[in-house]
């Protein structure tokens, strides 16, 4: 079994645990048509009962950004929408496979973007919360592309740059020729599992974090939240892995006790651009300032999206001293750079994040201090002198970082 089929059936078996007759979607670049064949094939072979295929590209969709009007950009047709519905409908699987272009879209009409992505947020809004409340599985890999590896190793060749990635990649994954990635990321989500279990036994009332970059920042973590990480278990009681590469334990903050100011600690790539050395002030759970060295009004445009876009929905901790982290690498792209640092999320929050989420209506999400919105962008924070102070309901403060890493 080559690297790649081994790569396949981990992102089918243990990232989307396909079940016997399931519909499974994946998304993946036109240019890894060759791997999206050995993901069909694997699947198949697990028992899927259906396989549906959805080709992109991201210079025909800077094309479009460029050449199209507002109007037609944000023109979402009836029928793409009822295509998804009539597959949450069926309970299906999703595997994307990502290939990010990191700053493809420098010098694209941010205004253009951010309708582009208001419009799709709106249209495929009961598709996010499928995913969110994990109703059915998902699974986020990755594959090199040519554009990602030249902006990650510069200082390589072409070709030099794209196996390095790809490499790399492999790495962060646990796929080598010697083992069972399956049985190794069996072992890790035991690891996760365990760190999930020690904090959600404090029962936190709020996290402070504090470091040299000028992060001093409280926290507030919603009533019965719960930490995760790792694998998931969908509505139907599937085992899944969202992510793949992970590192995290993450919970959900209460959309209206956040004080203080973060400090990015990596460049996050939002709709192909590179925000970078930015910061964000926040009172009473709310975004009130902020500032960025590079994009910043591409990060106006996220946090001018809806009002959910200005609070946050996720808070995640790894530490500093992790397998990605130790690769010293960055990746230029969210799935791989926050399992190296510590990262919040602007937007959307996970329902499986509080007791009984998954199973309240949106209205009762919100009466308990969790954030919607059609975002859900995660940017890293954390550092290597991190510290982090959890508060308990009776008053005790309990260190759960220090130097960046667990001490809990």
């Amino acid at each position: 079994m080559t690297l790649l089929e081994k790569y396949a059936k981990l992102a089918v078996r243990t990232g989307i645990n396909i079940q016997k007759g399931q519909t499974l979607m994946i998304n993946v670049k036109a240019e890894h048509y060759e791997f999206a064949r050995l993901c069909v094939k694997e699947a198949y072979a697990a028992g899927a009962g259906k396989v549906v295929i959805k080709f992109n590209d991201d210079q025909i969709a800077k094309m479009h950004v460029e050449n199209q009007s507002v109007e037609d950009l944000t023109n979402i047709p009836e029928w793409a929408v009822a295509e998804y519905d009539q597959y949450i409908e069926e309970g299906f699987a999703r595997l994307s496979i990502i290939a990010p272009s990191p700053g493809l879209m420098a010098g694209v009409d941010d205004k253009k973007n951010a309708a582009l992505a208001k419009a799709n947020g709106e249209a495929l809004a009961r598709l996010r919360e499928y995913s969110m409340a994990n109703r059915g599985q998902w699974s986020i890999v990755a594959m090199p592309s040519h554009e990602w590896a030249a902006v990650v190793f510069p200082e390589l060749g072409k070709q030099e740059a794209y196996d390095k990635l790809l490499e790399s990649i492999l790495y962060t994954t646990r796929v080598r020729e010697d083992n069972d990635p399956v049985a190794e990321w069996d072992a890790h989500n035991e690891v996760l599992a365990r760190q999930n279990k020690i904090l959600n036994d404090h029962n936190f009332k709020s996290l402070h974090f504090k470091n040299s970059l000028g992060t001093d920042i409280t926290v507030g973590l919603v009533k019965n939240h719960i930490w995760a990480g790792g694998m998931e278990t969908s509505a139907k009681g599937y085992t899944f892995n969202p992510n793949m590469p992970t590192e995290e334990s993450f919970t959900m903050p209460d959309r209206s006790f956040v004080e203080g100011r973060v400090y990015s600690s990596m460049p996050l790539d939002y709709q192909g651009k590179l925000i970078d050395k930015f910061w964000l002030e926040f009172k009473d759970g709310k975004v009130v300032d902020f500032d960025a060295e590079f994009e910043k009004d591409t990060l106006q445009g996220l946090l001018d999206t809806d009002e959910g876009s200005r609070h946050i929905g996720e808070i995640a901790l790894i530490s500093h001293k992790s397998p990605i982290s130790d690769l010293n690498i960055l990746f230029y792209n969210t799935l791989f750079d926050e399992n190296a640092s510590c990262h919040m999320a602007l937007g959307a929050a996970y329902p499986m994040n509080i007791k009984g989420g998954t199973e309240m209506t949106q209205e009762e999400l919100l009466e308990n201090n969790s954030n919607r919105s059609l975002n859900h962008v995660d940017f890293m924070f954390g550092s290597e002198d991190m510290s982090i102070v959890g508060t308990t309901y009776d008053g005790k403060e309990i260190p759960v970082f220090e130097n960046g890493n667990f001490v809990i």
